[in-house]
């Protein structure tokens, strides 16, 4: 069968698709205009993050039968129409969770610590910058955790180990006979509280109409005078106009992002201005050791469903009633 990849992926995960028996067909660039004829004959789409499948592609295709993520999210992906066109929709959930999370450590060090501030005067010859801008320790802080799922549960176990910080978490979607199993780790608190408390808020939400703007003027204005915010999720749970006026007003004190509302950025956005930002290009989940997990995850789902298995992570588990997708037995 045909597997499309508009991105390529690596080597490895296209040699198990290949000797699985499967043409790869891996397009010149990830324009919707350059996928969009490749679609007719794809039986199988291996999705990075530079190019959306809208209804329009997805049903340009003849025979697709399954759409595999590399990544976690499924924002780049109509999983509506997907399902109106009984597809299933699958993802690497957990495969990327400590790369993401070391990010998360770096981020939150790199900002207490005034890392990058430092390493730009000492470079200016401005030595005397080290008894004018104090670094802080993380050690006994308070981190809070807007979504605590397999990355917040990293970020929360290593914070808690190595800095002995107090680590607080929101999430409301998270059953309770979950949150009963994380009562030692974690104290459970509604936002508010949250950002109240945290002297850093490190944001693990997926992007939904609920989770949009999460964060914003009002929350903003509830945190500590240095709190620092951390985004690995997606840009936009973070109202970036809010923030840029919290950051430029001292309301904050500094914030982490390596997602933004626009990516890449527009090059006169303040954020590129502030120096207690530090941007990152969405790239928490690209080392070298986790972009060889997340394609070879892919490559592996895609097989599974193509074999006639039945993924794990599926985004859309309604269409498994299909009758197309009757035949399918657990992997």
């Amino acid at each position: 069968m045909n597997v499309l990849l508009p991105q390529p992926i690596e080597v490895e995960a296209v040699r198990r698709l290949e000797e699985a028996g499967h043409t790869v067909v891996t397009a010149p660039n990830p324009t919707p205009e350059t996928v969009l004829p490749l679609m007719k004959n794809a039986h199988a789409v291996v999705l990075r993050t530079g190019i959306t499948m809208t209804r329009g592609l997805i049903e340009a295709a003849d025979d697709l039968r399954v759409i595999s993520r590399t990544g976690g999210g499924f924002d780049n992906v109509d999983v509506e129409a997907a399902t109106d066109n009984e597809i299933i929709v699958t993802s690497n959930l957990g495969v990327n969770s400590i790369s993401v999370c070391e990010h998360v450590l770096a981020m939150m060090l790199s900002l207490a610590k005034q890392l990058p501030l430092l390493d730009r005067a000492v470079r200016n010859d401005n030595y005397s910058i080290r008894y004018q801008n104090l670094s802080r320790d993380l050690n006994g802080k308070t981190i809070g955790l807007l979504g605590l799922g397999r990355i917040g549960f990293q970020v929360a176990t290593a914070c808690a180990s190595v800095f002995k910080m107090r680590v607080l978490a929101c999430d409301p979607h998270l059953a309770d006979e979950i949150k009963s199993q994380y009562t030692d780790l974690v104290a459970f608190v509604d936002k508010k509280q949250l950002c109240k408390e945290s002297d850093v808020i490190s944001v693990h939400v997926p992007l939904t109409d609920e989770t949009h703007h999460a964060l914003s003027t009002a929350e903003f204005e509830l945190m500590k005078s240095e709190a620092i915010v951390i985004n690995t999720s997606r840009g936009p749970v973070i109202d970036e106009d809010a923030l840029i006026d919290a950051l430029e007003h001292q309301i904050i004190g500094g914030a982490g992002l390596d997602v933004q509302n626009h990516e890449p950025p527009d090059p006169k956005s303040p954020l590129l201005k502030l120096d207690k930002v530090l941007l990152t290009p969405h790239s928490a989940a690209l080392t070298n050791e986790c972009v060889i997990r997340m394609a070879t995850d892919a490559a592996d789902r895609t097989i599974e469903v193509l074999s006639g298995k039945k993924p794990l992570n599926v985004a859309n588990p309604e269409v498994l009633g299909a009758q197309r997708w009757q035949h399918l037995a657990s992997s």
